[in-house]
């Protein structure tokens, strides 16, 4: 009787706490529907640039699974390769072929180096051995010099990843702590302003959220080697920013929850969706509507931010749209913050 007295107890307790049924039933089918989407999406094609190759060769290629884009000019071509915008420049000099690799992506690069030398190889004059083949096709990279491993691909979405993460359960877990122990609430009941109090958390949380910031950029590139082209201080700006959001996006959410216990509820529900979106996943391969989704995820601003200063070597005009995002995302979430805490006091 008392097994099944206990027994009972836990049994109402979890019906009332209807956040845990959430989780425990809702949660597990949220991710399994983003993983269904993310795997079973369409088939990535490599974006082939065209330089004075023959139309006969565009069909096959297209046929091969590649989408050809025909350029007039190299340079035109070269400045979209450094963009990203492009996976290959298939151009010809004479009877010689030449491939030059965006690079950043190597298991992109390596399928659109072997489309290419399948599709051209099928054509080319059959008693060639392999290395005379590979004296015809000149191969270059624009980022990486072909020595980029699939961790320095997407070792810095880790990056941002880590930042975000940890900050967002610091920033959460605090917060509820100075709201459960009433010390929110006594400092709620004094003259002090909403938005002072918000800064002021933000003020002293962040020398902790700089600190970590800084560690996990100069571990992950000068202890892991991880692969860097641009700008360490880009890197650490493009990281405190995302920490930034994680802070205010912890302390907000914080608001809604009673316990550490519901802190962690909102990790499925906040941080799984944007590993997604992130890019540690191709996004070309999901379905366009949701691609779409990825513009509501911080992460994905800020692991775009990362890829292009350490993989492309891109400075702050080429990732100023990532930073305003960014920033914009603080700025709501700092908004937020100071109409949460209108209940806190009594008016």
């Amino acid at each position: 009787m008392r097994i099944r007295a206990l027994a009972l107890r836990i049994v109402r307790q979890f019906i009332r706490d209807r956040r845990t049924i959430a989780l425990l039933f809702l949660a597990p089918l949220l991710v399994l529907t983003l993983m269904y989407f993310v795997f079973n999406g369409q088939s990535v094609k490599p974006d082939l640039a065209t330089i004075g190759i023959p139309a006969e060769w565009h069909s096959k290629l297209e046929q091969a699974g590649a989408k050809i884009e025909p350029y007039s000019s190299l340079p035109e071509a070269e400045a979209d390769l450094r963009k990203g915008k492009l996976s290959a420049i298939l151009s010809t000099e004479g009877n010689r072929f030449s491939v030059r690799l965006e690079g950043s992506d190597p298991s992109e690069s390596k399928s659109a180096l072997l489309l290419i030398q399948q599709t051209l190889q099928s054509d080319i004059e059959r008693d060639l051995t392999s290395s005379a083949w590979s004296a015809k096709l000149d191969i270059s990279y624009e980022h990486g010099e072909g020595r980029l491993t699939s961790f320095d691909s997407f070792g810095p979405v880790l990056v941002g990843f880590f930042s975000f993460f940890f900050v967002f359960l610091l920033a959460g877990v605090a917060f509820l702590r100075e709201k459960t122990t009433g010390t929110l609430e006594r400092l709620m009941a004094s003259p002090i302003r909403r938005f002072e109090v918000v800064f002021g958390y933000l003020a002293g949380f962040g020398v902790f959220t700089i600190l970590q910031a800084t560690l996990i950029a100069w571990f992950s590139i000068q202890a892991l080697g991880l692969y860097m082209d641009g700008s360490f201080w880009l890197v650490l700006l493009t990281n405190l920013l995302l920490s930034l959001v994680a802070l205010t996006l912890g302390t907000l959410l914080s608001t809604f929850a009673g316990s550490e216990f519901q802190i962690i509820q909102f990790i499925p529900l906040v941080i799984v969706p944007q590993v997604f979106f992130s890019g540690l996943f191709n996004l070309d391969a999901m379905n366009p509507w949701l691609q779409k989704l990825s513009y509501a995820m911080p992460l994905y601003y800020g692991a775009d931010a990362l890829r292009g200063i350490m993989l492309r070597g891109e400075d702050l005009p080429d990732i100023q749209i990532d930073i305003y995002a960014l920033l914009a995302f603080s700025i709501a979430f700092i908004v937020l913050n100071m109409a949460a805490l209108r209940k806190q006091r009594a008016f």
